[in-house]
Order: C-alpha cells, then structure tokens, then sequence
C-alpha cells in the first residue's frame, strides 16, 4: 500500500495533513497583508464613526443587516456600474468587524450612504413597501420608539480605541450628549447616510 493511500484511509492522518495544509494557505493568503500599506492606511477623509452612527452600525448588526446586504463591491464591470466605484480596504479600516460579506437577497450598501434622504430612510425601516412596493424585507418599526442608551456608547468608543482607532478623550466625553434622546432610528440612518461617501461613485 502507497503512502498517499495509507494517508487516505487513516482518518486522524488525513485530518492533521489537512489542517495543515489549510494552514499554510491561509498564512500565505493572510500574512502579507499585515505589511501592506494599503491595508493599514485610510482613505483620503474617512474618521471614525461618530458615536451616534456608531450607535447605528451596532443595531445593524444585532439586527442582522448583514445576512441579506453585503457592504463590498466587486471590481468587475456590472457591479461598478450598478453600485458605483468598488470596494478597497482603506475605506474599512476602521471597522470592527468589517462588513464585506456576499449575501444578496437585497442590494449592496457600500454606497447607500447620500443616496436617499433621512425621511425616505425612516418610511423604508419602518415599512419598506412604502417606498419599495415589491420589497421583502421586514419592517423596523419599534427602532423609532427605542432610545439609544449613552453610557454603552461611550464604553464601546474606549474599547475600539484600544484596538487603535483615534477616538480622543473628548470624543468619547461628548459620546452621551451626541445620542441623548436620540432613537435607535435615527441611529440606523445616521450609520447609512455615510456609508461610502469618501469615495466617489458613478451611476
């Protein structure tokens, strides 16, 4: 019996070789890019999330936005054409975790954010087919009467400013004051108003 055939009827050596395989090409894929520029520098313009739609970019996910909308567009014709200019990773360096993703039972958001006003916005969460007839997405509606609360807004600017975001300390102080009776709507629109906005688009 060959070794590859040994190798294939042992089910403990063909897990180990296999985790080791998958291992050296995720470090060949992965590696790099923790030395490459590109990856670690902004675009040109793009700050932190304020704390209100930062506030908005965490309902999004415990609502699971991201399971139906992807934030990343690919560089090939379509898609630019459809969604505008495609995605590079200065404009995510801020983002923990960042939003990619490929899932889409409804359109790409990388470039939502100026698109729409903050009042066709609150009528989409909270009953898409007002504004979308043949839309299947669920409405929103208890975001517009749930407020937003300041302290874990503030807690959560000091934890990404651990990770190395450039919160200073006067940002995370009027943390509370920028979503005082503010709702979680109005957190939701303010995380998509500037969603793709450093980078210009072709319609």
């Amino acid at each position: 019996m060959s070794l590859q055939q040994k190798t294939e009827t042992n089910i403990f050596w063909m897990i180990v070789l296999t985790v080791i395989t998958i291992s050296v090409g995720a470090v060949v894929e992965i590696v790099p890019l923790f030395f490459q520029r590109s990856t670690m520098e902004p675009v040109a313009g793009l700050k932190p999330y304020t704390a209100l739609e930062l506030a908005g970019r965490d309902i999004y996910q415990r609502e699971g936005c991201m399971c139906c909308h992807s934030q990343m567009i690919r560089p090939f014709r379509a898609e630019t054409e459809r969604y505008g200019h495609y995605s590079v990773v200065g404009e995510f360096v801020y983002d923990h975790p960042f939003q990619w993703g490929s899932k889409r039972t409804g359109p790409d958001l990388a470039r939502i954010g100026g698109r729409y006003s903050d009042d066709w916005h609150r009528i989409h969460m909270i009953n898409p087919r007002d504004v979308v007839p043949d839309s299947i997405m669920p409405g929103y509606p208890w975001l517009d009467s749930t407020a937003l609360d300041p302290e874990s807004i503030q807690k959560h600017m000091q934890a990404l400013r651990k990770l190395g975001l450039p919160y200073s300390d006067e940002d995370i102080a009027q943390a509370p004051s920028m979503v005082n009776e503010k709702t979680e709507l109005d957190a939701m629109i303010a995380y998509l108003q500037v969603l793709g906005i450093r980078i210009k688009t072709r319609r």
